[in-house]
């Protein structure tokens, strides 16, 4: 589903990514480990779509990426990916419902459409009773299940995160983790997550570890 091949990325003199590549299946979960200022979140930035490669080719679903201009850039990113950050970045002045609508307000989709599935993922995600409840009125698992619901409005093909359970205490982290699982199982959900989590790099199918800007391994 995913090919990335040769990377390359610096910002001014400093090489950050070293030439990269990575494969991803549908229905995997890769997570990204190693140390702070390996290039992990580069990396994640680059096959997510919100940057470019200085050289190196990407293809999600046999689509190349580095062919597209910044419109249709912009537009495969609103309808095959989804992001799912530490901090999960919801607008305090919205709803839960009006949240998880957004990115398929973007999409083109009606109201009544996207307020109907975005119901149905909180419901999904256990936040049947929660949809008009503001962010400062939910827990940080409940908010981080927002975001979640909110990367998968669209229905795409792979969901980016980085470090999604940084925020969350250990119990809210694991809910997460298994939440991730259950998606994969259940919706052959793709995932490449960027975590220091090694309960989560332990429940992925495959963990990658980058130092230096290179993968160095994956098992």
């Amino acid at each position: 589903m995913l090919k990335a091949k040769s990377i390359h990325k610096s910002y001014g003199q400093l090489q950050i990514l070293k030439g990269v590549d990575l494969e991803v299946q549908k229905g995997e979960i890769v997570t990204i480990v190693g140390a702070s200022g390996a290039g992990k979140s580069s990396l994640l930035n680059i096959l997510g779509t919100l940057d470019r490669p200085d050289s190196g080719t990407l293809t999600i679903n046999d689509i190349e990426l580095n062919k597209l201009n910044n419109k249709q850039l912009s537009d495969f990113r609103n309808r095959q990916i989804g992001f799912i950050f530490q901090f999960h970045h919801l607008l305090v002045e919205f709803s839960a419902l009006e949240n998880v609508c957004i990115p398929a307000f973007i999409a083109g989709k009606s109201k009544s459409d996207a307020e109907k599935k975005a119901a149905e993922l909180l419901d999904l995600l256990g936040l049947k009773d929660r949809l008009h409840h503001k962010p400062n009125q939910l827990s940080g698992g409940e908010q981080q299940r927002v975001a979640v619901a909110r990367a998968l409005i669209n229905n795409p093909a792979l969901i980016f995160a980085d470090e999604p359970s940084g925020n969350l205490d250990s119990v809210n982290a694991l809910e997460l983790h298994e939440l991730f699982i259950k998606l994969k199982n259940d919706f052959s959900q793709t995932f490449v997550i960027v975590t220091h989590n090694e309960d989560l790099a332990n429940l992925s199918d495959r963990t990658v570890t980058m130092k230096d800007g290179l993968i160095v391994n994956a098992h």
